[in-house]
């Protein structure tokens, strides 16, 4: 299988490790290679592509302010100089991206937020609205709050989260090392690099290494993690050295570095996943008018529907009905139930005075829509 164009991507992830960032003898930040990224992503940005960023650093960045000796932190130690390390952080990426006219704005995020449902749709819209805006979102581990027992460990698998969360078409892992090897390159020196894998096996899942840098919590095995993550929602996936300058040139230019494919595409998967795959907890009955424009690709308004049933909250899944109660469509619902059945019938205009607050003028998006489910 040939390897795509990075021209070929509209929303791109990027993740970057502390090890690439973060000079472990100084402390600080490694100014000319972060300059020379932020022109690669400047370079994308303006032809268009929608860019999220995934950063490491909080805590090396916060270790060497408070100058903290080497070694191992508690936990407690850990999420303090985090929360110096991610001021830094901020304003690093802000000052980086702010130099070519990028705005950009601060996410931090635990492992609940990509896994319950109305925490996952606040990050999704949050994101969604900073890239409607043509702001680049940097998105970190919160690791003030996060435990030990509630953290991803590391951001290949957290830049996964967010990829999928966000139906990016492709995410980009840049790494100490140019990509999946057959064998460890430093102990074989006749190792080759695997330039394409079609599908995420288990004699893949076997090449994985183990990390090599003190500043770097995942090794290759929380790649081949990543990857199968990404290409199960949809999204393609590229492992690339990160000790290059321009490295997103690089990967533009055909240089050495992985591909993972998907057969898939981030829509198709999620609504594959809306369809099949979760529990509706109620019902939407709506009128001839709502059906005819759902099945013209829009988006379900509160003033299409003229029934609610059931017990479900923000972001659960739903089933559809048209007056003849036929089932139409299937998705995830923007209302909970309560909330849903006040504004069932009303136009839009009218829900802010109803509920008191601005809410979504869908009661169903259509990027949340599938049409024509028959399960059930």
């Amino acid at each position: 299988m040939s390897r795509p164009a990075l021209e070929d991507f509209r929303r791109i992830v990027v993740k970057v490790g502390s090890s690439l960032l973060i000079d472990s003898d100084a402390g600080e930040v490694r100014a000319s290679w972060l300059s020379a990224l932020s022109d690669d992503l400047a370079r994308l940005h303006g032809e268009g592509r929608e860019l999220l960023i995934v950063s490491s650093g909080s805590i090396a960045l916060g270790r060497s302010r408070l100058r903290l000796p080497r070694g191992a932190l508690k936990l407690e130690e850990s999420q303090a100089a985090a929360a110096v390390g991610q001021i830094a952080l901020a304003r690093i990426w802000s000052e980086v991206l702010g130099a070519h006219g990028i705005g950009s704005g601060q996410i931090l995020v635990t492992l609940q937020d990509t896994e319950e449902r109305r925490r996952y749709l606040n990050a999704r819209s949050t994101i969604a609205k900073l890239l409607e805006w043509r702001a680049v979102p940097v998105i970190n581990e919160n690791d003030t709050v996060a435990t030990n027992e509630i953290r991803y460990g590391d951001n290949d698998r957290l830049a996964a989260r967010v990829a999928t969360m966000t139906s990016a078409d492709l995410l980009i892992l840049l790494s100490d090392i140019d990509g999946l090897y057959d064998a460890p390159p430093a102990a074989n020196p006749n190792a080759r690099l695997i330039p394409v894998v079609e599908a995420v096996t288990a004699e893949i899942e076997a090449m994985a290494g183990a990390a090599e840098s003190e500043l770097s919590r995942g090794g290759m095995f929380t790649k081949i993690e990543a990857a199968k993550i990404a290409t199960s929602a949809g999204t393609h996936m590229v492992i690339a050295s990160g000790k290059i300058e321009h490295p997103l040139q690089a990967i533009a230019q055909g240089g050495r570095c992985t591909w993972f494919m998907t057969p898939a595409n981030p829509v198709t998967a999620r609504k594959r996943w809306i369809a099949g795959s979760l529990e509706p907890k109620g019902t939407l009955t709506i009128d001839a008018g709502a059906v005819a424009a759902l099945r013209a690709g829009k988006s379900l308004l509160p003033a299409g529907v003229i029934r609610v049933d059931g017990q479900f909250a923000r972001g659960d899944a739903v089933v559809v009905r048209g007056p003849d109660t036929h089932e139409i469509a299937r998705g995830l619902v923007a209302y909970d139930a309560e909330d849903a059945d006040r504004i069932k019938g009303r136009s839009s205009p009218d829900v802010m005075s109803i509920l008191g607050i601005t809410g979504r003028a869908e009661m169903i998006h259509r990027d949340d829509l599938v049409i024509g489910a028959t399960r059930g």
